[in-house]
């Protein structure tokens, strides 16, 4: 099922899952984001993810995590183990900028500026957020949770082709995010010089070509840059493109990195747009610097991971950005990461085998004190 945030579907699984709590003896409460939490009595573990998906996204990216850590709750509960809360955040996937649910909950980005923020068919968050209704029920202390796990699959090839069941998480990388316009001059395709064009969509390709070749003197193998989300204007055969707006996204671990590739990136489309004669504008930058996971809370996914996957499971880092790197600003976090099949992701061909699932949550089990 196709879940973006706000969307019917969405909203439907909110009300389904806040159900499934309430059954599990945890007081459901959505807060003005629509994050979902199912509150154990104080203090709690928190465990979770998000719910909402990609466009045309996968069935476990995210939902796997809230699932796995209802049950958890359900299974300490009924045993009288440690009490354990759950939570499915909002807007993880970015129909609004990304992990918004998690940022504003965190304090990283307050409501009214998260409100102004848009999607691609230009509907506000704000907008969006109204469609709550009588849902919201007041704000989620944060300081009632001791710390936060999240499981969740890789979304990459690693633990697939090596064979392992277990990723624990070292730290998470560093993101940044931004929205680049280049404007020419829109022009008659058959009758406007090759010389004298002043062609968008020629400037997004040299970009693109250029920056490939910079980037490599300051990169690490790890370190990724995509151009994931392209408008080109008019967009009609017989016109030479006149505007064209794209989405320039790096991620690294270290934050110094991230800067330098900034500058490169910058210094690029000036050069560009200086050759061929185009205007352009960056817009807003949206950026997470790496985060480590807690020690003490990553030792026990370790212990956990060795105990229910001996000699299957690695530490590693994770390429993919998470709820768990705004949370960490409250408090402890640690992941843990199941493999994907084919390191498969973000398509709807993505999966995990069942044995796989079993054990990820085994280990999210152990890891938050509850056997059973």
């Amino acid at each position: 099922m196709i879940r973006p945030a706000y969307s019917p579907p969405d909203l439907a699984a909110r009300d389904w899952l806040a159900e499934r709590m309430a059954e599990a003896g945890l007081t459901a409460r959505f807060d003005a984001m629509g994050n979902l939490f199912g509150l154990a009595e104080r203090p709690s573990l928190l465990l979770g993810s998000h719910s909402d998906t990609q466009p045309a996204g996968g069935w476990l990216d995210g939902a796997l995590g809230v699932i796995s850590a209802l049950e958890v709750a359900r299974v300490a509960r009924e045993a009288g183990g440690p009490a354990i809360s759950v939570v499915s955040f909002q807007d993880e996937e970015g129909r609004f900028g990304g992990t918004t649910g998690s940022a504003v909950w965190s304090g990283l980005l307050h409501l009214a500026e998260a409100d102004l923020a848009e999607d691609m068919d230009g509907v506000t968050l704000a907008e969006a957020r109204e469609l709550l209704g009588n849902r919201v029920g007041g704000d989620v202390d944060t300081t009632q949770f001791s710390g936060f796990i999240e499981l969740h699959i890789e979304q990459g090839p690693t633990l697939d082709m090596a064979g392992e069941q277990i990723g624990v998480v070292t730290d998470i990388v560093g993101i940044r995010d931004q929205v680049v316009t280049l404007t020419g001059q829109q022009n008659h395709a058959g009758t406007t010089p090759m010389a004298l064009r002043r062609d968008a969509f020629q400037g997004l390709s040299a970009f693109s070509t250029r920056l490939n070749a910079r980037l490599r003197n300051v990169v690490t193998p790890q370190s990724v840059w995509t151009i994931g989300h392209v408008a080109v204007a008019p967009n009609a055969s017989s016109i030479v493109p006149g505007q064209v707006r794209f989405s320039m996204q790096w991620r690294d671990g270290d934050a110094d990195r991230l800067e330098r590739m900034q500058a490169v990136i910058e210094t690029t489309l000036d050069e560009v747009a200086a050759e061929i004669g185009l205007r352009v504008e960056i817009g807003p930058l949206f950026g997470l610097d790496p985060v480590a996971m807690d020690p003490a809370l990553r030792a026990r996914l370790e212990a956990g991971a060795e105990a229910v996957a001996p000699g299957r499971w690695r530490r590693m880092p994770s390429g993919a950005l998470h709820d768990a790197t705004n949370v960490a600003r409250l408090m402890p976090v640690a992941m843990l990461f199941v493999p994907s099949i084919g390191g498969i992701s973000h398509a709807f061909e993505e999966d995990t085998d069942e044995a796989d699932l079993v054990a990820g949550l085994r280990v999210l089990a152990q890891a938050a004190g509850v056997q059973g």
